[in-house]
């Protein structure tokens, strides 16, 4: 997972769609989309971990996903396992710090949407 600290610029040339917490992620359409954005409006509110885990599962796709917003080192794990591939760190919080939250879960018994397959098929 990407993580990147608050305040970075946003790369150009990038064709990015912010999905709002209340919109249907099965129904959005994807065509030359190169990032979604989902906001975590804050720390309580988890829709965006649902929105991601249907847009990787469900419709496939492979592009960046980014969580914004409230974003906080306790919840990048699960955003891992349930789609995100990058993070914009809340304001205050270093990089290091949230890596180490990774290095804590090397693994997971059950399959996510980072990889399908159970421990034991692995």
């Amino acid at each position: 997972m990407r993580l990147i600290a608050h305040g970075t610029p946003a790369e150009p040339d990038v064709n990015v769609l912010v999905l709002a917490n209340d919109a249907d992620a099965l129904a959005v359409p994807l065509d030359g989309v190169d990032r979604i954005e989902l906001q975590f409006p804050k720390f309580t509110d988890g829709r965006a971990f649902s929105q991601a885990r249907l847009l990787r599962q469900r419709r496939g796709f492979e592009g960046d996903i980014r969580a914004t917003g409230d974003v906080g080192i306790d919840q990048l794990v699960q955003m891992h396992r349930t789609g995100f591939s990058s993070a914009v760190l809340k304001e205050g919080k270093d990089p290091a710090d949230a890596e180490r939250q990774f290095a804590r879960f090397p693994s997971f018994y059950q399959g996510d949407a980072a990889g399908t397959q159970p421990l034991f098929r692995r």
